[in-house]
Order: structure tokens, then C-alpha cells, then sequence
């Protein structure tokens, strides 16, 4: 009998393992399902943190329109009476425009060539004062990457309406790209030449 008893208690004890195991498992994904709700209900902004704390905006230049006051807005240098008031044209753009003139010219070598190009440079941005003050800031920074960009050029590439506009937009990304890095933000809109000599 012993023996019979012992056998009928083996199963019991398998049956009851199994079904403990199994209410474990299903309490681990209830817990997991309510901790992952309540983490998108968080959020979401729906629960918790909603006591008097504001979003955190963003820091980044704002597109300034027409009309608004840019109060990062560079002061012009005094000279002999007043500057004009800025006058805003109502059509185009919703946005302000602003440019900045490079001191220099930019000369360089151009890619697999003994061809110069040399190369007057002016950018725009539609961004706040912020822009123009990094690209003054950083021009050292900024110049050395556009000769890198004119000196990966190739010489035919400059000859063609279609070959400037690209590279227009490479050095567009180019001085982005060190804004970025240097000020966390690029914001320059577009590059435009003021003149373009190969010799």
C-alpha cells in the first residue's frame, strides 16, 4: 500500500507545480501590462507630473514673420542718422528673411585639377538673430569647411547652372553642419554666391 500511496502522490505534486508556474507566469504579465500602461499613461501626460510643471520648450531659432520683432535681431552700428525702417513686402514668404555676408572670398583647388575657384559667399535664413550671430561667431569654423567642399569640387561640375546649385547646397549643408555641431542648431536656408571666378 505504501507504495500505491506514493505513486498517487507524485502526480498530485506535478499537477500542483504546473499550476503554480502557470499563475506566476500570468501574474508576471498582468504586473508587466500594468507597469507598461501606467509608463504611457505617464507619458502621455495623463498621470502624474502634470502638477504645475510646464513642457520644457525648445531653445532652438524660431522662424521669425514678417512684421514680428526678432529680439536676437543683430543692432546695426551706428552711423550718421538713423537707418531706414525695414519694410516687408505682403506676398512670398511668411517669413523674414535675413542675410549674412562672408568677410573673404574663398579660394581653392578644385577636385583632380589645376583649376582656382574663387568664390563670394552670402547666406540666408528666415530663423532668428541667433543664426547670423553663430555664423559670425563660428566664420573660422565654417570657412575651413567650405574649402574642403570647393576643393572636393570638380572642375565640371563648376561650369553648369545645375553644377552650382548642387553645390550650392552641399556648402548650404557644410556650414549647417558645423552650426550644428558648435551651437546644437544649423538653420542657414541657403547659400547664395555673390560672384564665382575659375581660372
Amino acid at each position: 500500500m505504501s507504495d500505491k500511496n506514493a505513486a498517487e502522490e507524485k502526480p498530485k505534486k506535478k499537477k500542483k507545480g504546473k499550476g503554480l508556474l502557470i499563475k506566476a507566469l500570468i501574474g508576471l504579465v498582468l504586473v508587466g501590462a500594468s507597469g507598461g500602461g501606467t509608463f504611457m499613461a505617464v507619458q502621455a501626460g495623463m498621470v502624474g507630473g502634470g502638477h504645475g510643471e510646464e513642457k520644457k520648450e525648445s531653445n532652438e531659432p524660431k522662424l521669425v514673420k514678417k512684421g514680428e520683432e526678432d529680439p536676437y535681431a543683430p543692432k546695426t552700428e551706428g552711423g550718421e542718422g538713423e537707418a531706414p525702417a525695414e519694410v516687408e513686402g505682403e506676398g512670398g514668404s511668411e517669413y523674414k528673411t535675413s542675410y549674412y555676408n562672408f568677410s573673404d572670398d574663398f579660394t581653392s583647388n578644385l577636385k583632380n585639377s589645376s583649376a582656382l575657384v574663387q568664390v563670394s559667399l552670402a547666406c540666408s535664413t528666415r530663423r532668428d538673430g541667433r543664426v547670423l550671430i553663430w555664423l559670425k561667431k563660428h566664420e573660422l569654423a565654417i570657412r575651413s569647411a567650405v574649402l574642403v567642399v570647393l576643393a572636393d569640387t570638380p572642375e565640371e561640375e563648376v561650369f553648369t547652372p545645375e553644377g552650382k546649385q548642387r553645390l550650392a547646397k552641399r556648402l548650404t549643408d557644410a556650414i549647417n553642419k558645423v552650426l550644428t555641431e558648435t551651437e546644437g542648431f544649423g538653420g542657414v536656408d541657403r547659400v547664395y554666391f555673390k560672384s564665382f571666378l575659375v581660372q
